[in-house]
């Protein structure tokens, strides 16, 4: 293990998932400035509720996904339509997994 790997210090937020947050938690959660989580609304990506921009309220969940889509277009250089269908594909397929579990764990 190299000397800079022992001195990473993670860090982290747990949420509530049922807690709402704003949209200026949400950019400043996911680093990014109101105009990004706007395009990520107008993509589908994420949901808010109440009126437009400053009034906007978010899933807590909305981070995660938000992150998902930001690293999907920086890293990998997938547009915003992209990141969405990778979304809901990604979605998918951890509800079937997780219905494996279940049917698994109760001998089917």
């Amino acid at each position: 293990m190299l000397k800079s790997e022992l001195n990473t210090v993670l860090t982290g937020e747990i949420l509530d998932e049922g807690r709402e947050i704003t949209l200026v938690e949400l950019c400043r959660t996911c680093s990014v400035q109101a105009e990004t989580i706007e395009a990520l609304v107008e993509y589908g990506i994420l949901e808010p509720s109440g009126r437009h921009g400053s009034h906007w309220h978010f899933q807590a969940t909305s981070i995660r996904r938000a992150r998902t889509a930001l690293r999907l277009r920086q890293h990998l250089g997938v547009n915003l339509a992209g990141a969405a269908l990778a979304l809901e594909l990604m979605e998918r397929i951890e509800g079937l997994e997780q219905r494996l579990r279940i049917a698994g764990s109760q001998g089917y």
